[in-house]
């Protein structure tokens, strides 16, 4: 497997976070490192992506960090899994969309371990259940590599979301584990391991 996985235990500054991404991509596009896949967790922080728009933040005192990934502004914040990746599309089949489709695939899968029914909708980008979001994607391609990822609503909490208006949603559309009365969340690092990995691989 020449894919490179890390879990961080102790939350990981965005900033931090996009630094080592950006340095990731351009080792695995000079062959220097493995692929990757990073699972972490982010204090809370607001993101705004390539088509983020000011009228989107409710709470105007709430800093919002401009980054090149692809979708509006979004929220990241403690008991939300973050999962990063790095992956070399070069070497496998250069189609966006297959790869769009195979990250949804992995987070429905991996909601089915907790039984949880969740669907992907070409309209609104993420994961959904019972009509609400639970996961947002966004990625970006350079030079083939696609990198940035998805995170996936777990124990977080959701009334941070009421400062602006997520992925162009109300923040009454953001769903949790929690919120769909799943409190007890056991090997989440290990079942997201298990299933991005195998999935990516198929690619």
């Amino acid at each position: 497997m020449n894919i490179e996985v890390k879990i961080s235990k102790n939350r990981i500054s965005y900033k931090k976070a996009m630094f080592t991404l950006e340095k990731r991509v351009e080792d695995v596009k000079k062959g220097l490192k493995k692929e990757f896949i990073w699972i972490l967790e982010h204090p809370t922080t607001y993101t705004g992506g390539i088509r983020f728009k000011e009228n989107e933040i409710i709470d105007k005192k709430i800093k919002v960090i401009k980054t090149n990934r692809g979708g509006k502004i979004t929220l990241h914040n403690p008991g939300q899994k973050v999962i990063y990746f790095v992956i070399n599309l070069n070497k496998r089949k250069k189609d966006i969309r297959l790869f769009i489709k195979i990250i949804e695939k992995s987070i429905i899968e991996l909601l089915k371990k907790y039984n949880i029914i969740a669907y992907a909708d070409r309209k609104n980008i993420g994961i959904w259940v019972k009509n609400k979001k639970i996961s947002a994607i966004g990625i970006r391609v350079r030079n083939w590599i696609a990198y940035h990822g998805c995170s996936i609503n777990i124990s977080n909490n959701l009334s941070h979301y009421k400062k602006i208006i997520p992925c162009g949603l109300s923040n009454e559309m953001i769903t949790s584990f929690k919120h769909l009365g799943i409190k007890k969340v056991t090997n989440i690092e290990k079942n997201i391991k298990k299933i991005f990995v195998k999935n990516l691989s198929k690619i």
